[in-house]
């Protein structure tokens, strides 16, 4: 069988689409041929050697869906030709409400979704929606997940609250507005983008901002009446432009470093309004399970920027290195 390769942090040139032996499912797994996965940034920071713990060589790829073709020993062989969305995480752990030590994702250190093939606890395989053929399917679970944990768990987000979601474009902000707007909350966004801000607004955000424009800090509150959720993944630049805007007992989930390591909060803000700054990551499969569900039921569609082969993978990733402005980037099996 293939798989997308990296032996070692030396960047792109390090990747290749390799044979291997297709590996058999032990007790408790599954083996899913896979149909399609997607990219994320996490690839590209994988093989320059910028993520904790690594370890080389390695299958890439954390999102995947397919066909279960083999079952281990106490599986359920009904489980056969069951279309599928993999679960991204391992070892999650006892407490639900943050990861063991021995937390994983697939495609290091655990095996990754870019290959013909991968074993996954039975328990990581999802029915996929029907609605969603593989491609989409593949383009949901860590953005989803993130979003999902985040939105849902971390923040309580309400129908009718609003929402701020910064750096509108990515995967994971993209899937928190979709799925914002399905529960029916009002969503603000953010982009560098004009054009980024417009596809926002059509996908159901109600304004959108353009940060590289220093008023948006002055006009963000007007427009919105004050903000009760963020969700952000940059917070060092976005936190103090819509630190005044936000309302009387606000969350702030934070789910990434984009832009800088630390930013600035007065305490006076935070304890006279009651606000909660919340850090999230990834989520457990029980809320995997919960998020694929609510794709389902609301027919949710992921956005999809484009599309390329497992032979064209190494240039997939290097078209996401480049900055494409919207959606995912998906690799069909």
């Amino acid at each position: 069988m293939r798989i997308l390769s990296l032996k070692s942090a030396d960047g792109l040139d390090a990747v290749s689409l390799d044979s291997t032996v297709l590996p058999e499912p032990g007790a408790g797994e599954v083996r899913v041929a896979i149909r399609a996965a997607s990219l994320n940034h996490r690839e590209l920071w994988i093989t320059r050697g910028q993520y904790p713990g690594m370890s080389l060589p390695a299958t890439l790829g954390c999102d995947g869906a397919g066909v279960i073709e083999a079952v281990g020993a106490g599986v359920d062989p009904g489980q056969l030709g069951r279309q599928v969305v993999l679960y991204p995480g391992l070892n999650w752990g006892d407490d639900q409400r943050y990861p063991a030590a021995a937390f994983g994702l697939l495609g290091m250190p655990g095996p990754g979704t870019l290959g013909d093939a991968i074993i996954v606890p039975a328990a990581s395989a999802v029915d996929k929606p029907a609605h969603l053929d593989f491609a989409a399917a593949a383009a949901l679970p860590l953005g989803v997940l993130t979003a999902w944990r985040g939105l849902v768990t971390k923040a309580g987000l309400q129908a009718g609250e609003k929402l701020l979601i910064t750096g509108i474009g990515g995967g994971v902000a993209t899937f928190a507005l979709k799925i914002a707007v399905a529960m029916g909350a009002e969503v603000f966004v953010t982009s560098g983008s004009d054009e980024t801000l417009e596809k926002a607004k059509a996908l159901g955000a109600k304004a959108g901002f353009n940060y590289k424009d220093e008023s948006w800090r002055k006009t963000l509150g007007k427009v919105s009446g004050g903000i009760d959720v963020v969700f952000d993944g940059a917070p060092a630049s976005s936190y103090p432009a819509y630190g005044r805007a936000l309302n009387m007992g606000a969350r702030v989930v934070i789910y990434g470093s984009t832009g800088g390591m630390n930013f600035s909060v007065g305490a006076p803000e935070l304890f006279l309004k009651n606000i909660r700054i919340i850090g999230t990551n990834v989520g457990n499969l029980e809320e995997f399970k919960a998020a694929i569900a609510f794709v389902a039921e609301k027919k949710i569609e992921p956005a999809i920027d484009r599309s390329f082969s497992l032979d064209e993978a190494k240039a997939a990733l290097a078209y996401l290195e480049q900055g494409h402005a919207f959606g995912k980037v998906v690799v069909t099996i």
